[in-house]
Protein backbone atom coordinates (compact mmCIF):
# COMPACT_ATOMS: atom_id res chain seq x y z
CA UNK A 1 0.00 0.00 0.00
CA UNK A 2 3.05 2.16 0.86
CA UNK A 3 4.65 1.24 -1.83
CA UNK A 4 1.87 2.28 -4.25
CA UNK A 5 1.64 5.39 -3.01
CA UNK A 6 5.03 6.34 -3.31
CA UNK A 7 4.57 5.29 -7.01
CA UNK A 8 2.18 7.66 -7.63
CA UNK A 9 3.19 10.45 -6.30
CA UNK A 10 6.30 10.01 -8.15
CA UNK A 11 4.51 9.42 -11.92
CA UNK A 12 2.37 12.95 -10.42
CA UNK A 13 5.49 14.86 -9.91
CA UNK A 14 7.14 13.69 -13.18
CA UNK A 15 4.02 15.16 -14.77
CA UNK A 16 4.08 18.54 -13.46
CA UNK A 17 7.41 18.51 -14.26
CA UNK A 18 6.98 18.09 -17.74
CA UNK A 19 3.95 20.39 -17.58
CA UNK A 20 6.24 23.03 -16.23
CA UNK A 21 8.83 22.28 -18.81
CA UNK A 22 6.27 22.57 -21.62
CA UNK A 23 4.78 25.80 -19.92
CA UNK A 24 8.67 27.43 -19.90
CA UNK A 25 9.08 26.67 -23.84
CA UNK A 26 5.95 27.68 -24.91
CA UNK A 27 6.17 30.94 -23.21
CA UNK A 28 9.86 31.52 -24.75
CA UNK A 29 8.89 30.41 -28.15
CA UNK A 30 5.99 33.29 -27.74
CA UNK A 31 8.42 35.88 -26.73
CA UNK A 32 10.68 35.21 -28.91
CA UNK A 33 8.35 35.29 -31.90
CA UNK A 34 6.31 38.45 -30.48
CA UNK A 35 9.87 40.21 -31.07
CA UNK A 36 9.89 38.84 -34.77
CA UNK A 37 6.62 40.44 -35.75
CA UNK A 38 6.03 43.89 -36.01
CA UNK A 39 2.79 44.58 -34.00
CA UNK A 40 -0.57 46.07 -36.27
CA UNK A 41 -3.83 46.72 -35.23
CA UNK A 42 -6.40 48.85 -36.91
CA UNK A 43 -5.46 52.09 -36.75
CA UNK A 44 -1.25 52.03 -36.51
CA UNK A 45 1.17 49.85 -37.22
CA UNK A 46 4.05 49.74 -34.92
CA UNK A 47 7.88 48.71 -35.82
CA UNK A 48 10.51 48.69 -32.63
CA UNK A 49 13.59 50.66 -33.22
CA UNK A 50 15.41 47.52 -33.37
CA UNK A 51 13.27 46.33 -36.25
CA UNK A 52 14.11 49.48 -37.67
CA UNK A 53 17.37 49.82 -37.49
CA UNK A 54 17.95 45.77 -38.80
CA UNK A 55 15.61 46.54 -41.93
CA UNK A 56 17.51 49.56 -43.19
CA UNK A 57 14.21 51.65 -43.18
CA UNK A 58 14.38 55.52 -43.65
CA UNK A 59 11.86 58.33 -42.68
CA UNK A 60 11.53 61.16 -44.77
CA UNK A 61 9.04 64.05 -46.01
CA UNK A 62 8.20 64.60 -49.42
CA UNK A 63 10.65 66.98 -51.88
CA UNK A 64 9.29 69.26 -54.93
CA UNK A 65 10.35 67.41 -57.73
CA UNK A 66 10.10 68.05 -61.27
CA UNK A 67 7.83 65.51 -62.98
CA UNK A 68 6.74 65.42 -67.15
CA UNK A 69 3.04 65.75 -68.01
CA UNK A 70 1.85 63.26 -70.00
CA UNK A 71 -0.81 62.02 -72.85
CA UNK A 72 -1.50 58.42 -72.66
CA UNK A 73 -1.57 56.58 -75.85
CA UNK A 74 -1.26 53.80 -77.87
CA UNK A 75 -0.63 52.69 -81.50
CA UNK A 76 1.78 50.44 -83.20
CA UNK A 77 5.18 50.43 -85.14
CA UNK A 78 4.87 51.14 -88.71
CA UNK A 79 5.79 52.43 -92.32
CA UNK A 80 4.50 55.19 -94.35
CA UNK A 81 2.36 53.45 -97.39
CA UNK A 82 5.40 54.76 -99.55
CA UNK A 83 7.73 52.46 -97.80
CA UNK A 84 6.07 49.60 -98.18
CA UNK A 85 4.90 47.29 -101.53
CA UNK A 86 2.55 44.56 -101.95
CA UNK A 87 3.61 42.45 -104.96
CA UNK A 88 1.01 41.13 -107.15
CA UNK A 89 0.76 39.63 -110.34
CA UNK A 90 -0.71 41.86 -113.35
CA UNK A 91 -1.88 38.46 -115.14
CA UNK A 92 -2.11 35.18 -112.77
CA UNK A 93 -0.34 32.21 -113.38
CA UNK A 94 1.91 29.70 -112.16
CA UNK A 95 4.93 30.52 -109.98
CA UNK A 96 7.69 28.91 -111.57
CA UNK A 97 10.67 29.66 -109.69
CA UNK A 98 12.05 31.87 -106.51
CA UNK A 99 14.64 31.74 -104.00
CA UNK A 100 13.57 33.97 -101.53
CA UNK A 101 11.99 33.24 -97.94
CA UNK A 102 10.61 36.14 -95.05
CA UNK A 103 13.33 37.58 -93.45
CA UNK A 104 14.93 38.25 -96.67
CA UNK A 105 16.47 41.41 -97.77
CA UNK A 106 16.28 42.77 -101.41
CA UNK A 107 16.95 45.60 -103.67
CA UNK A 108 15.40 47.91 -105.97
CA UNK A 109 15.16 45.93 -109.07
CA UNK A 110 16.38 42.74 -108.20
CA UNK A 111 14.24 39.75 -109.31
CA UNK A 112 11.84 38.06 -106.80
CA UNK A 113 10.33 35.52 -108.82
CA UNK A 114 9.06 34.06 -112.10
CA UNK A 115 5.49 33.28 -113.15
CA UNK A 116 4.19 30.84 -116.29
CA UNK A 117 0.91 31.55 -118.36
CA UNK A 118 0.19 30.67 -121.95
CA UNK A 119 -1.59 33.88 -122.10
CA UNK A 120 1.30 35.90 -121.68
CA UNK A 121 2.17 33.99 -125.47
CA UNK A 122 -0.96 35.63 -126.70
CA UNK A 123 -0.96 39.01 -125.63
CA UNK A 124 2.77 38.90 -127.59
CA UNK A 125 1.19 37.55 -130.31
CA UNK A 126 -1.33 40.03 -130.96
CA UNK A 127 0.65 42.58 -130.16
CA UNK A 128 3.05 41.20 -132.97
CA UNK A 129 0.40 41.00 -135.46
CA UNK A 130 -0.40 44.70 -135.10
CA UNK A 131 2.94 45.72 -134.72
CA UNK A 132 2.77 44.10 -138.67
CA UNK A 133 -0.41 45.64 -139.74
CA UNK A 134 0.46 48.93 -138.17
CA UNK A 135 3.05 49.53 -140.78
CA UNK A 136 1.03 48.63 -143.89
CA UNK A 137 -1.87 50.78 -142.31
CA UNK A 138 0.46 53.48 -141.85
CA UNK A 139 1.68 53.29 -145.42
CA UNK A 140 -1.84 53.24 -146.79
CA UNK A 141 -3.40 56.24 -144.66
CA UNK A 142 -0.31 58.17 -146.03
CA UNK A 143 -0.70 57.52 -149.57
CA UNK A 144 -5.09 58.16 -149.63
CA UNK A 145 -3.72 61.36 -147.94
CA UNK A 146 -1.43 62.54 -150.46
CA UNK A 147 -4.03 61.30 -153.47
CA UNK A 148 -7.13 63.21 -151.17
CA UNK A 149 -5.07 66.39 -151.19
CA UNK A 150 -4.81 66.29 -154.87
CA UNK A 151 -8.09 65.57 -155.38
CA UNK A 152 -7.30 61.94 -156.90
CA UNK A 153 -9.36 59.84 -154.42
CA UNK A 154 -12.73 60.28 -152.20
CA UNK A 155 -13.02 61.45 -149.09
CA UNK A 156 -14.58 58.56 -147.58
CA UNK A 157 -12.00 56.30 -148.68
CA UNK A 158 -9.38 58.79 -147.11
CA UNK A 159 -11.28 58.46 -143.15
CA UNK A 160 -11.55 54.83 -143.60
CA UNK A 161 -7.52 54.90 -144.03
CA UNK A 162 -6.99 57.00 -141.20
CA UNK A 163 -9.71 55.57 -139.33
CA UNK A 164 -8.28 52.01 -139.54
CA UNK A 165 -4.71 53.46 -138.92
CA UNK A 166 -5.90 55.15 -135.95
CA UNK A 167 -7.89 52.13 -134.49
CA UNK A 168 -4.55 49.73 -134.40
CA UNK A 169 -2.04 52.62 -133.23
CA UNK A 170 -4.20 52.52 -130.51
CA UNK A 171 -4.54 48.78 -130.18
CA UNK A 172 -0.75 48.75 -130.38
CA UNK A 173 0.14 51.02 -127.95
CA UNK A 174 -2.13 49.26 -125.67
CA UNK A 175 -1.05 45.90 -126.12
CA UNK A 176 2.83 47.63 -125.75
CA UNK A 177 1.82 49.24 -122.47
CA UNK A 178 0.80 45.77 -121.37
CA UNK A 179 3.72 44.38 -122.12
CA UNK A 180 5.77 46.50 -120.06
CA UNK A 181 3.66 46.14 -117.07
CA UNK A 182 4.65 42.18 -117.49
CA UNK A 183 8.25 42.96 -117.77
CA UNK A 184 8.50 41.43 -121.52
CA UNK A 185 10.65 43.67 -123.28
CA UNK A 186 8.04 44.55 -126.97
CA UNK A 187 11.68 45.02 -128.79
CA UNK A 188 12.02 41.41 -128.31
CA UNK A 189 8.65 40.54 -129.57
CA UNK A 190 8.79 42.52 -132.44
CA UNK A 191 11.87 40.33 -133.08
CA UNK A 192 10.37 37.19 -132.82
CA UNK A 193 11.23 36.48 -129.61
CA UNK A 194 8.26 35.23 -127.61
CA UNK A 195 8.37 33.99 -124.03
CA UNK A 196 5.60 31.69 -121.40
CA UNK A 197 7.66 33.45 -118.56
CA UNK A 198 7.63 36.83 -116.81
CA UNK A 199 9.71 37.89 -114.52
CA UNK A 200 8.34 40.31 -111.32
CA UNK A 201 11.34 42.68 -110.00
CA UNK A 202 11.30 44.66 -106.65
CA UNK A 203 9.41 48.25 -106.66
CA UNK A 204 11.97 48.97 -103.24
CA UNK A 205 14.50 48.22 -101.35
CA UNK A 206 13.34 46.43 -98.42
CA UNK A 207 12.88 42.92 -96.19
CA UNK A 208 10.29 40.39 -96.96
CA UNK A 209 7.90 39.96 -94.27
CA UNK A 210 5.00 38.20 -96.31
CA UNK A 211 5.84 35.38 -98.68
CA UNK A 212 2.93 33.77 -100.39
CA UNK A 213 4.72 31.81 -103.46
CA UNK A 214 5.70 28.39 -103.68
CA UNK A 215 6.97 26.64 -106.73
CA UNK A 216 4.09 25.57 -108.75
CA UNK A 217 1.61 27.51 -106.85
CA UNK A 218 -1.10 29.36 -109.17
CA UNK A 219 -1.73 32.75 -108.31
CA UNK A 220 -4.38 35.53 -109.68
CA UNK A 221 -3.95 39.06 -110.01
CA UNK A 222 -5.65 39.79 -106.91
CA UNK A 223 -3.53 37.72 -104.69
CA UNK A 224 -0.13 39.22 -102.59
CA UNK A 225 2.18 37.07 -103.33
CA UNK A 226 4.99 39.43 -101.47
CA UNK A 227 5.30 42.04 -99.07
CA UNK A 228 8.20 44.30 -98.87
CA UNK A 229 8.64 47.11 -96.22
CA UNK A 230 11.83 49.57 -95.70
CA UNK A 231 12.58 49.04 -92.36
CA UNK A 232 14.95 52.44 -92.18
CA UNK A 233 11.72 54.30 -92.31
CA UNK A 234 9.87 52.64 -88.98
CA UNK A 235 7.84 54.92 -87.59
CA UNK A 236 4.77 54.74 -84.73
CA UNK A 237 1.35 54.96 -85.56
CA UNK A 238 -0.48 56.58 -82.04
CA UNK A 239 -4.32 57.13 -81.70
CA UNK A 240 -4.45 60.24 -79.15
CA UNK A 241 -8.45 60.68 -77.84
CA UNK A 242 -9.98 63.97 -78.26
CA UNK A 243 -10.06 65.33 -75.18
CA UNK A 244 -5.80 65.38 -75.39
CA UNK A 245 -5.41 66.21 -78.85
CA UNK A 246 -5.07 70.18 -78.28
CA UNK A 247 -2.15 69.22 -75.46
CA UNK A 248 -0.28 67.47 -78.76
CA UNK A 249 2.29 69.58 -81.09
CA UNK A 250 4.78 68.76 -83.47
CA UNK A 251 8.69 68.36 -81.78
CA UNK A 252 6.96 67.29 -78.32
CA UNK A 253 9.38 63.92 -77.20
CA UNK A 254 7.75 60.64 -76.90
CA UNK A 255 8.60 58.27 -74.95
CA UNK A 256 7.76 54.10 -75.05
CA UNK A 257 7.48 50.99 -75.02
CA UNK A 258 6.69 47.41 -76.49
CA UNK A 259 4.83 45.85 -73.26
CA UNK A 260 5.00 42.43 -75.05
CA UNK A 261 8.26 42.09 -76.10
CA UNK A 262 10.72 44.46 -73.36
CA UNK A 263 10.32 46.70 -70.63
CA UNK A 264 13.27 49.10 -72.44
CA UNK A 265 11.89 52.45 -73.27
CA UNK A 266 12.06 53.62 -76.30
CA UNK A 267 12.33 57.88 -77.76
CA UNK A 268 10.29 59.07 -80.61
CA UNK A 269 9.04 62.43 -81.50
CA UNK A 270 5.36 64.11 -82.42
CA UNK A 271 6.10 64.81 -86.11
CA UNK A 272 2.95 64.94 -87.84
CA UNK A 273 -0.53 65.17 -86.36
CA UNK A 274 -3.98 64.30 -87.98
CA UNK A 275 -6.56 66.88 -88.57
CA UNK A 276 -9.99 64.79 -87.95
CA UNK A 277 -11.17 62.60 -85.91
CA UNK A 278 -11.89 58.73 -86.90
CA UNK A 279 -13.69 55.43 -85.53
CA UNK A 280 -16.54 55.12 -82.79
CA UNK A 281 -13.49 55.73 -80.13
CA UNK A 282 -13.06 59.08 -81.32
CA UNK A 283 -9.51 59.12 -81.79
CA UNK A 284 -6.53 61.01 -84.08
CA UNK A 285 -3.59 59.57 -85.56
CA UNK A 286 -0.39 61.40 -84.33
CA UNK A 287 2.77 60.00 -86.52
CA UNK A 288 5.96 60.24 -84.42
CA UNK A 289 9.35 59.59 -85.82
CA UNK A 290 11.90 56.92 -84.19
CA UNK A 291 15.63 57.64 -82.78
CA UNK A 292 17.70 56.31 -85.66
CA UNK A 293 19.49 53.94 -83.37
CA UNK A 294 16.41 52.11 -82.02
CA UNK A 295 14.97 51.17 -85.38
CA UNK A 296 16.93 48.12 -85.80
CA UNK A 297 15.46 46.72 -82.31
CA UNK A 298 11.98 46.98 -83.61
CA UNK A 299 9.48 45.10 -86.09
CA UNK A 300 6.73 46.64 -88.08
CA UNK A 301 3.25 46.10 -85.85
CA UNK A 302 4.40 45.60 -82.85
CA UNK A 303 1.94 47.15 -80.34
CA UNK A 304 3.37 50.05 -77.85
CA UNK A 305 2.37 51.44 -75.08
CA UNK A 306 3.25 55.41 -75.53
CA UNK A 307 3.59 58.76 -73.73
CA UNK A 308 3.80 61.66 -75.03
CA UNK A 309 5.40 64.82 -72.91
CA UNK A 310 2.99 67.88 -73.25
CA UNK A 311 4.31 70.00 -70.38
CA UNK A 312 6.40 69.64 -67.04
CA UNK A 313 5.53 70.72 -63.65
CA UNK A 314 7.09 70.64 -59.94
CA UNK A 315 5.61 68.66 -57.91
CA UNK A 316 5.60 66.77 -54.01
CA UNK A 317 7.01 63.58 -54.21
CA UNK A 318 7.82 60.18 -52.64
CA UNK A 319 10.49 57.43 -53.77
CA UNK A 320 8.44 55.32 -55.58
CA UNK A 321 9.58 52.16 -53.61
CA UNK A 322 7.28 54.70 -50.41
CA UNK A 323 3.79 54.00 -52.56
CA UNK A 324 1.74 50.65 -51.43
CA UNK A 325 -0.67 49.70 -54.05
CA UNK A 326 -3.70 47.54 -52.73
CA UNK A 327 -6.53 46.30 -54.84
CA UNK A 328 -5.94 49.27 -57.61
CA UNK A 329 -5.61 52.19 -54.20
CA UNK A 330 -2.48 53.99 -53.30
CA UNK A 331 -0.88 53.94 -49.83
CA UNK A 332 2.05 55.66 -47.58
CA UNK A 333 2.82 54.83 -44.21
CA UNK A 334 2.76 58.09 -42.49
CA UNK A 335 4.73 58.42 -39.19
CA UNK A 336 2.27 59.45 -36.20
CA UNK A 337 4.37 58.79 -32.89
CA UNK A 338 7.60 58.05 -32.21
CA UNK A 339 7.84 57.23 -28.49
CA UNK A 340 8.77 54.36 -26.16
CA UNK A 341 11.39 52.91 -29.04
CA UNK A 342 9.45 52.28 -31.06
CA UNK A 343 7.60 53.86 -34.25
CA UNK A 344 3.71 54.52 -35.14
CA UNK A 345 2.97 54.46 -38.47
CA UNK A 346 -0.83 54.76 -40.45
CA UNK A 347 -1.52 53.60 -43.49
CA UNK A 348 -2.50 56.78 -45.35
CA UNK A 349 -4.51 56.66 -48.92
CA UNK A 350 -3.19 58.93 -51.62
CA UNK A 351 -3.85 60.28 -54.55
CA UNK A 352 -1.24 59.60 -57.24
CA UNK A 353 -0.18 62.44 -59.72
CA UNK A 354 3.31 61.95 -62.38
CA UNK A 355 5.61 59.56 -62.27
CA UNK A 356 8.89 59.31 -63.10
CA UNK A 357 11.94 56.68 -63.15
CA UNK A 358 12.49 57.44 -59.60
CA UNK A 359 9.91 59.41 -58.05
CA UNK A 360 5.92 59.82 -57.78
CA UNK A 361 3.85 62.49 -57.44
CA UNK A 362 1.18 63.04 -54.18
CA UNK A 363 -1.50 65.16 -54.61
CA UNK A 364 -1.53 67.22 -51.67
CA UNK A 365 -4.54 66.73 -48.84
CA UNK A 366 -5.22 66.83 -45.49
CA UNK A 367 -3.49 64.57 -44.34
CA UNK A 368 0.11 65.07 -46.63
CA UNK A 369 2.08 67.80 -46.93
CA UNK A 370 5.38 68.83 -47.55
CA UNK A 371 6.28 68.67 -43.25
CA UNK A 372 4.77 64.74 -43.47
CA UNK A 373 6.86 61.98 -42.42
CA UNK A 374 6.70 59.34 -44.59
CA UNK A 375 8.35 55.54 -44.38
CA UNK A 376 10.28 55.77 -48.17
CA UNK A 377 12.57 52.60 -46.99
CA UNK A 378 11.57 49.07 -46.42
CA UNK A 379 8.09 49.88 -46.98
CA UNK A 380 7.70 46.06 -48.42
CA UNK A 381 8.22 44.99 -44.89
CA UNK A 382 6.16 46.60 -42.82
CA UNK A 383 2.85 46.53 -44.84
CA UNK A 384 3.55 42.76 -45.59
Amino acid sequence: MIFNTLITKFFKMKKALYIFTFSILFVSCKETKSEEVIDKNDDLISVTTAQFKSGTMEIATPIDQDFDVTVKTSGKVDVPPQNRAKITSFIGGYIKSTTLLVGDKVNKGQALLTIENTEFLDIQKEYLDVSEQIKYLKSEYDRQKTLFHEKITSQKNYLKAESEYRRAKGMYQSLRAKLVLLNISPANVEQGNLTSFITIYAPISGDIVVMNANVGMHVSPSDVILDIIQTSHLHLELNVFEKDILKVKEGQKITFTVPEASKEVFNAEVHLVGKSIEGNDRTINVHGHLDENMKQKLITGMFVEADIIVDSKKGLAVPTEAVITDNSKNFVLLLKEDKNNSYFFKKVAVTIGERSDRYVEILPDNQINSSSKILVKGVFDVAN
